[in-house]
C-alpha cells in the first residue's frame, strides 16, 4: 500500500535521524495511513479509500459524499 492519502494528499516526509554522537541517517515520516469501506449511497455501492487518520475525521465532518467529490476534483479514482 502506498502511503499516500486519497483526500488530503499527505505523503511521507523526510529527514534525518540524529544519534547521541550526532551522526546522521536518513529516515522516513509516513503518515498514518488506514484502508476504510465507505457506503457511498449516491451510487449504490461501497468505496474502499486510502485515507490518512486526519482524513478519516473529515470525512466524518462533511460526510462522504463532499468527499468522494473533493477526491474527484483532485483528480483521483473513487
Amino acid at each position: 500500500m502506498s502511503a499516500h492519502c486519497q483526500l488530503t494528499g499527505a505523503k511521507p516526509g523526510f529527514g534525518n535521524t540524529i544519534s547521541h554522537s550526532h551522526r546522521r541517517t536518513s529516515r522516513r515520516f509516513d503518515p498514518n495511513i488506514q484502508r476504510k469501506r465507505y457506503w457511498l449511497p449516491s451510487e449504490g455501492r461501497h468505496v474502499r479509500l486510502t485515507l490518512s487518520a486526519k482524513a478519516i475525521k473529515t470525512v466524518d465532518v462533511i460526510g462522504i459524499e463532499a468527499a468522494v467529490a473533493r477526491i474527484r476534483a483532485r483528480g483521483g479514482k473513487v
